[in-house]
């Protein structure tokens, strides 16, 4: 079989380093894209992966070519506002054409944005703006869309109230919702990286769920009723994010408050939620992780 190399940026960070041990698994030669100037902790884990890290600066075209000499596909993980997802973004699909490099797969891992209007989700608009930029490169490429990582529902998405054995939804608590976790993510993004017949969108959603059936799964797991609790409609939430964006002062967090409500608005109004049919099979190799194991195994940390 011939050697893929595959050129990751933002390898250092937490979906980063999942997508380079798991190009490693499949057998990838892997270049790791990193900040100039990475403290030597964020680097050790690439390195003990087997990935060669090459520091890049995402400003120079020049620099970034050198970098994805020889690749077959450069992957972005890249995470923040819009100097990143589409300044940054833009230089290194750019050295990928310069370099020669046939395929990029961009930094999209997220909710489906094309049934969004611009300004319904802040971050979101910059993935489609650099789409559109994408469009017009000399490359090949494959956008992934995996609704929302399951491990939100951990503690950063106020679903699930684990002490207060709630579960909180917004206007239906019928409402279908996508979550994949970030292992089963990164496994399938290696895998379309390696793969060159890999068509310009792909789908996929390790479970779907409800906020009712979640309620019932949490009161299996425990052995303690969780209560569904409903906190308004898609129309009220609405309204509370444009008043917190008017008083928040600007930031350069790429997650303040407001942003996750917009996640939320778009999960529970079903406009961001994946169309079938889903590309859970394209790999048949790959496993998706269901829900209850990963509540099973946070429950485990917490005590319960």
């Amino acid at each position: 079989m011939t050697e893929h190399t595959i050129a990751v940026a933002g390898a250092a960070g937490h979906l980063g380093l999942k997508v380079v041990t798991a190009l490693k698994a499949r057998g990838a030669k892997v270049v790791a894209l990193t900040r100039p100037g990475s403290a030597p902790q964020k680097l050790a884990p690439l390195e003990a992966a087997g990935a060669t890290v090459v520091p890049v600066d995402l400003t120079r075209v020049d620099e970034v070519a050198r970098a994805c000499e020889g690749a077959s596909c450069v992957v972005s993980t890249l995470l923040g506002l819009r100097e990143v997802m589409v300044d940054a973004q833009t230089v290194l699909v750019d050295g990928a054409v310069k370099a020669g490099v046939p395929r990029f797969i961009p930094s999209d891992y997220a909710l489906d944005f094309s049934q969004l209007a611009p300004g319904e989700n802040r971050n979101l608009d910059f993935h489609r703006e650099f789409l559109h930029v994408l469009g017009t490169k000399s490359i090949a490429w494959t956008s992934i869309l995996n609704g929302a990582f399951m491990e939100l529902l951990l503690g950063q998405a106020p679903y699930i109230l684990f002490k207060r054995h709630r579960v909180l939804y917004w206007q239906n608590a019928d409402q279908v919702l996508d979550f994949t976790t970030m292992d089963d993510v990164a496994a399938f993004t290696a895998a379309a990286a390696m793969d060159p017949q890999a068509p310009r969108v792909l789908k996929v959603v390790g479970e779907r769920t409800t906020p009712r059936q979640l309620a019932a799964l949490m009161s299996e797991l425990t052995g303690r009723p969780f209560t569904l609790t409903w906190v308004g409609n898609v129309f009220t939430l609405g309204l509370m994010i444009r008043a917190m964006r008017a008083l928040m002062p600007a930031t350069s967090d790429p997650f303040p408050p407001w942003q996750g409500m917009q996640y939320s608005h778009n999960m529970f109004s079903n406009r961001g939620n994946l169309v079938d049919p889903l590309d859970n099979a394209r790999y048949p190799d790959l496993k998706w992780t269901p829900l209850h194991e990963v509540l099973s195994k946070h429950l485990k940390t917490l005590g319960a």
